[in-house]
């Protein structure tokens, strides 16, 4: 499902309000909420708008497990950390309880950071499958998502729920596509003119996951949403 909003401050409103009205349900459903934020720059006004009063006073943090989906092997003072961004534009506002968030700690090798997550995800989730309630990605301009780029090994990888990628400046440490498929619900943000092109490739395009890894998410039907905004969608064939 694709839907298109006249801009990125419409959309973060939209995916901030998406958030709230997914971690109500799941709390009431089955006691908790189990995210997985993105990192980058498009997800962060969908942070700040959840920590403004009218979303934080109706979600309930205290429920909620927060993971992510990818990070950079920078210290957490780096402002490239995905974790930092996060905590400086949502976390810090929330009672979320500090035990219950679980950045990735990927200061030195990035190896031993893939198995150490691994490890911690492996604890968490004893049932089988693992399956986060929500997935928030982000898209490339060269269709990477989290940090599975085009034709690295991480994107074929079927056993493992995370990897390393080292070849990148920084060094990463991502979930791979046998965890983000496991997922209920997975929510891609998309902004701007310059994602258009690898954008309609990526939902318009015969499938080719290896070179954009995007595609390679697929966790079933009803359970991946799109939300673009117009500049982003401007070479869609037919938006919806």
């Amino acid at each position: 499902m694709i839907r298109v909003f006249p801009d990125a401050e419409a959309l973060s409103r939209a995916a901030a309000a998406l958030f709230a009205r997914a971690a109500r349900r799941t709390v009431r459903n089955s006691g908790r909420f189990i995210v997985a934020l993105s990192g980058g720059q498009t997800p962060r006004r969908t942070y700040e708008r959840l920590a403004c009063p009218e979303c934080r006073d109706a979600v309930p943090w205290e429920a909620m497990h927060v993971f992510w989906g990818d990070e950079r092997c920078v210290p957490f003072e780096d402002p490239r950390s995905n974790a930092r961004m996060a905590h400086e534009a949502l976390l810090r506002y929330v009672p979320i309880p500090a035990h219950q968030i679980h950045p990735i700690r990927c200061e030195g090798d990035p190896e031993t950071a893939a198995a150490r997550y691994e490890a911690l995800l492996r604890s968490f989730f004893v049932e089988a499958p693992p399956r986060f309630d929500l997935i928030l990605l982000g898209l490339g301009e060269d269709g990477h998502t989290a940090s599975l780029f085009p034709f690295h090994p991480a994107v074929t990888e079927q056993r493992r729920w995370v990897a390393a990628v080292p070849e990148a400046d920084p060094p990463r440490v991502t979930l791979t596509l046998p965890i983000l498929n496991q997922a209920r619900r997975v929510v891609f943000l998309v902004t701007g003119a310059r994602k258009a092109g690898i954008l309609r490739e990526v939902l318009q395009e015969p499938p080719d996951p290896l070179r954009r890894p995007a595609q390679g998410v697929r966790p079933g039907p009803g359970r991946v949403l799109w939300l673009v905004d117009a500049a982003a969608a401007s070479e869609l064939l037919s938006p919806r």
